[in-house]
């Protein structure tokens, strides 16, 4: 795993150990970035289930102004904030050890608008669509933001009762990348 693009060109990312966390590919990451450049200068990103922090990162590395990074699992913070250390990139983060829902509403409350959120859940959480729906409900996402879900293939998003619309989605073996915005 490496940063690809931007201030951290390059950097070798630390990554876990095992198979407990599962790391968004560098190609699907490398096809992601390609997708949605330019990125938005001095945008805000929330970056969930962010396992080593490799998509966050490359937001942070290629111009965003902070990235917000949660997870849950303690070793998964601890490479996250080595992977920041080891970028130089600890000024324009916030690691937040929470489940999802806790931390999205932690940044409504804030009133804290994000206009990058990508989520990468276990994939047999089977969530996604609630993820949508707390997102939906706690109104974090900016007005021309952008959601990122990375899900198994098989799996569907349902967007009834939301003001949100999928605008592409990609398959990569058994993985499906959904872009999402206000519709």
């Amino acid at each position: 795993m490496r940063v690809i693009s931007g201030s951290s060109r390059g950097a070798k990312l630390f990554s876990p150990k095992g198979n407990r966390v599962r790391p968004t590919t560098d190609k699907i990451k490398e096809s992601i970035f390609n997708i949605i450049q330019p990125i938005k200068h001095a945008s805000i990103v929330l970056d969930l289930f962010s396992g080593t922090g490799g998509i966050g990162i490359e937001f942070i590395s290629r111009g965003s102004e902070k990235c917000f990074f949660v997870d849950i699992d303690k070793e998964s913070i601890q490479l996250i904030e080595k992977n920041l250390l080891k970028c130089g990139l600890t000024n324009k983060s916030q690691v937040l050890k929470s489940d999802y829902e806790k931390a999205i509403q932690k940044l409504s409350d804030l009133n804290i608008k994000c206009d990058y959120i990508f989520a990468d859940p276990p994939y047999e959480m089977n969530i996604g669509h609630h993820i949508i729906k707390v997102i939906s409900d706690c109104q974090i996402l900016s007005s021309e933001g952008l959601i990122i879900i990375e899900l198994p293939r098989e799996q569907e998003i349902k967007l009834e009762g939301m003001n949100y619309q999928i605008i592409k989605e990609k398959i990569y073996g058994i993985t499906k990348i959904i872009f999402i915005t206000e519709g």
